[in-house]
């Protein structure tokens, strides 16, 4: 058990479980209300949730134990979240989410590329190939016949 919790890909599965629920969630939950305003009320929730965790951890750290490059990325990665979110709770308002979430994991194509381009990551044919699949199968479970 104790290496499974270590395991990488636990938690991406996790986190694709999370994000599956996210859109279901999130579709019945803005039915009556304004896509920001539904966005304020979910990131009020991550941030207590985080919040409790962290204290309940004792996982806090001194604001000033961070690096100013740190914060940098950090804010940076921030505002391109929460731009994220908005942007997605919008397509949900207006969109089936069985067509909304496919192409926002379009982000899948989207990390690799930046992957390689920004961080110097390498990927093989097989990981293209992947990539191509992933673009091509997003877009067609996008399309509405």
């Amino acid at each position: 058990m104790k290496s499974l919790l270590l395991s990488w890909q636990f938690w991406a599965l996790l986190s694709a479980i999370f994000a599956a629920l996210t859109a279901i969630f999130a579709k019945i939950g803005i039915e009556q209300i304004n896509s920001d305003f539904a966005t304020f009320i979910r990131t009020i929730v991550i941030l207590l949730v985080l919040g409790g965790i962290l204290v309940g951890t004792r996982q806090w750290q001194p604001l000033t134990s961070v690096s100013g490059r740190t914060y940098l990325f950090l804010i940076l990665s921030g505002l391109a979240t929460g731009a994220s979110w908005l942007c997605y709770f919008r397509a949900l308002k207006l969109g089936d989410a069985a067509r909304v979430a496919p192409l926002d994991k379009l982000s899948l194509v989207l990390v690799a590329l930046f992957g390689v381009v920004f961080l110097g990551e390498k990927l093989a044919m097989p990981n293209w190939f992947g990539i191509a699949l992933i673009a091509t199968g997003a877009v067609l479970v996008a399309y509405r016949a």
